[in-house]
């Protein structure tokens, strides 16, 4: 009780020990030139209150003692100027840019791009629009040291060099979007980029704040469903886009208004679309058979990929108060979403219902609600700034749908709360928090290779930063307490036939829990040698615990064609045991070395980057097939029965590479870009190359603008991959041109804007290395997306 009682009254003084004397500030903001900027935002930090900038450039704002001001426009480098209740009229200077600078809020300490030690990329406004895809995997593909997973258009999931899955975090708002993506390439992500604000991408290890399965980096999906700015009026978007080479249409609305500090959000898309066409290839020859008339040495070809379409909707409500000093929040988010998953069908034999050889398409049905809450206090004159509470709870579920029936369901409700307190002790500017976060996995049917587990994560962490004249340094730790519980079957077993062995595989479940501390800590800091210019230096030591699926899965994986094994058994004598010992996290050592340039004419972003990874989780071929008569048996040259044997193993990897792009005003209205990257995935003593590593790529992009047009031309080129494994084989390179135009206007009220898109001008046939089936799925052919949108 006395414990309690301190810790009480310490919380209750720090609220209350700050100063309430509210001051006003007044100003102007110009460029290098002294000429007024409008329409440039003025932020208090720790604060929900932000204002414009009127045509002259000036403002006026309340604020506390000792507060500081956030003052940003698009094409300028953010300032930040300290300001009491005794400060005169300020005169602000914005230096120009050539990079766009946004604040970054996956950064928690509220850096912009700019600003940040470990590189990051940010898609917002008409960069997003023009580049938004149904997946997140296909609308970052284009940043440099991102790529995607390609499991067909509708099913595509970022990779950042090189790790994917259960490295990559992948929050909207902050927190885990909480799908079952990570469980197999199959499973789309739930998160809709049409609905965002701005998407940003960090490279490299992330796990301080966000957890073990940030480990490779974070893509984060920002929106405005809890808004935390007060809408003084109604204001809205609307959008609808067609595409040729699915005859896909979207549609897409917002609303947001406010009233005394009461404001609302609502976001809506719809999107259907059928099976995609692709330049005409050849299928692979064990996905036909042989007909009447043709020669077996001649091969079947397409001009589309079966069973892609989509059929989506999702909706967001979501309301909050902002005050003075306190935010309240809350919304919600409903998807439903239909989609095909090509090379994922199953061949029946019952000729009284299919004709012999027949196959069936399977789609999947994703469900997801999600409430999210929001509360944050702000203090000033304090050394406690922010006080914030973000919640959490997810529902998904997603059916695997054959023949109007489902097959296998995997649910996963997930509940997360992250709390963190930024605070300022004498020179040192930082954030310390708790995470919690409860995971509860089920998966029940034919295709539920993994078992039922719930994980449960808590954590503790702090980033420290602190300025010494140029630079700024920053230091962070993580403290994760991470635990898996299953009931594990330990038998080999087809699940389509798992009746017929029912008593026996029931005698062989065993509960299973397992737990780990992980531990990360960093240290980096960011040199401003020269205005417009700095050099950055992060190392970082990463541990991460394996989900269920590496440790747990066991049985056919029919999406991918392989029988999968899970780090906890091993294999004897042609049968499967269950023997989860000596499980070792997988641990990572990273270097970050970027140098960036982002004032005058040219500018450029260059990061050098390696990862040394202990004990990496990757699946191996085990060089045995298994199949429902025979169990598991030695592969056979000549024989494609049954499924080869995937077991996920632990070995030293070694990752690095390169990531760069660079830009050139060429005058007021064109600019050229040129970007790449390169990442080499190999394990350690010269054992090989990892599986599924992405392609090289290298691109440029012209921008010209003209009166109310905008145009672009990109032409990027992905090289050959044949840094393969054993058991994969190579990839040709190929080369994708893209084109846009877009057309700006105003009819009455509204700002419209009329666009067309032209992606893979020349028709270039292209398969994607990293995809689990880049043979029977290669990217689409020319499309002619044509769309409108308007602002009111």
């Amino acid at each position: 009780m006395i414990r309690h009682s301190l810790v009480s009254t310490a919380i209750i003084t720090a609220l209350s020990s700050f100063s309430a004397h509210a001051a006003v500030v007044s100003g102007q903001v110009l460029d290098d030139k002294n000429q007024p900027i409008s329409q440039a935002d003025v932020h208090i930090h720790g604060k929900a209150q932000s204002i414009k900038t009127d045509n002259n450039g000036q403002f006026s704002i309340n604020i506390d003692a000792n507060s500081q001001l956030h003052i940003s426009k698009d094409n300028y480098v953010d300032a930040r100027i300290a300001v009491n209740e005794t400060s005169p009229a300020l005169q602000i200077t914005l230096v120009p840019t050539s990079v766009e600078t946004v604040v970054v809020y996956a950064s928690a300490l509220h850096k912009n791009s700019l600003e940040m030690i470990s590189p990051v990329s940010v898609l917002s406004g008409d960069e997003l629009r023009n580049k938004a895809q149904p997946t997140l995997g296909e609308t970052l593909k284009g940043i440099p040291g991102v790529n995607a997973s390609y499991f067909g258009p509708v099913s595509s999931s970022p990779i950042i060099r090189g790790l994917d899955g259960p490295r990559v975090k992948i929050t909207q708002n902050g927190l885990d979007s909480s799908d079952a993506s990570r469980i197999g390439p199959d499973h789309a992500t739930s998160n809709d980029s049409l609905a965002a604000e701005q998407i940003e991408v960090l490279r490299g290890p992330a796990t301080l704040l966000y957890g073990s399965g940030a480990i490779g980096g974070v893509v984060n999906v920002v929106d405005n469903r809890i808004p935390t700015d007060n809408i003084d009026q109604l204001t809205g978007a609307v959008e609808y886009s067609h595409d040729t080479v699915s005859n896909a249409n979207t549609y897409a609305a917002k609303l947001e208004t406010g009233h005394n500090n009461f404001n609302f959000h609502f976001d809506g898309t719809k999107r259907t679309g059928d099976d995609y066409q692709t330049p005409r290839f050849n299928l692979p020859e064990e996905e036909h058979e042989d007909h009447e008339g043709h020669d077996e040495e001649e091969h079947e070809t397409a001009t589309s990929v079966e069973n892609t379409f989509i059929d989506s909707q999702t909706v967001n409500f979501g309301t909050s108060y902002v005050g003075e000093h306190l935010t309240l929040g809350l919304s919600y988010g409903r998807i439903e979403t239909d989609y095909g998953i090509p090379a994922h069908s199953h061949e029946h034999e019952h000729e009284h219902e299919h004709e012999e050889g027949e196959e069936e398409a399977v789609y999947a049905r994703v469900e997801q609600d999600r409430w999210q809450g929001l509360m944050s206090y702000a203090l000033h004159n304090n050394w406690i700034e922010t006080i914030n509470l973000r919640l959490g709870y997810t529902d998904y579920r997603h059916a695997e749908i054959e023949d109007n029936t489902i097959g296998t369901i995997f649910s996963n409700e997930t509940t997360e709360a992250r709390f963190n307190v930024e605070h300022k002790i004498g020179n040192w500017h930082g954030m310390a928090g708790y995470h919690f976060s409860e995971s509860d996995y089920d998966a029940d049917g034919e295709e539920a290779f993994t078992p039922a587990s719930k994980t449960t994560t808590h954590a503790l962490f702090i980033l420290e930063e602190q300025q010494f004249g140029d630079v700024t340094l920053e230091l962070g730790a993580r403290l994760e307490d991470y635990t898996i519980d299953s009931n594990v079957d330990a038998s080999a077993h087809d699940h389509d036939h798992e009746d017929e062995h029912t008593d026996e595989h029931e005698n062989e479940v065993t509960a299973y829990s397992k737990s780990f501390t992980n531990l990360s800590a960093s240290a980096g800091a960011i040199w401003q040698y020269t205005p417009g210019q700095n050099v950055s230096l992060s190392v970082s030591h990463s541990e991460r615990a394996p989900l269920s699926a590496e440790l747990l899965s066991n049985g056919v994986h029919i999406a991918t064609g392989t029988y999968e094994l899970g780090l906890g058994y091993v294999i004897e004598d042609g049968e499967i045991h269950f023997e989860p010992e000596n499980i070792k996290q997988e641990t990572s050592t990273n270097i970050d070395f970027g140098f960036r340039r982002f004032s005058g004419d040219f500018g450029y972003t260059v990061n050098f980057f390696y990862n040394d990874i202990k004990n990496f989780y990757y699946q191996q071929n085990t060089g045995l097939v298994f199949d429902e008569e025979h169990g598991l048996e030695a592969a056979e040259p000549g024989h494609d029965d049954g499924m080869a044997v995937y077991q996920f193993v632990s070995k030293d990897a070694k990752l690095y590479g390169i990531e760069f792009d660079a830009h050139y005003q060429l005058n007021s209205n064109a600019m050229v870009k040129v970007f790449g990257d390169s990442t080499t995935a190999k394990l350690a003593d010269d054992e090989g190359y990892l599986p599924r590593i992405p392609a090289n790529k290298l691109g440029s992009e012209l921008q010209y603008n003209i009166s109310d047009w905008q145009f672009s031309l990109t032409g990027t080129h992905y090289f050959e991959q044949n840094d393969i494994t054993a058991y994969e084989t190579a990839t040709d390179g190929y080369t994708l041109f893209d084109a846009q135009a877009n057309y700006q206007l105003t009819v009455g009220p509204v700002d419209t804007q009329f666009y067309i898109n032209i992606d893979n001008i020349t028709d270039e046939l292209g398969f994607v290395h990293s995809s689990f089936i880049k043979d029977q799925a290669p990217l689409p052919g020319r499309n002619f997306r044509l769309g409108v949108r308007g602002y009111f």
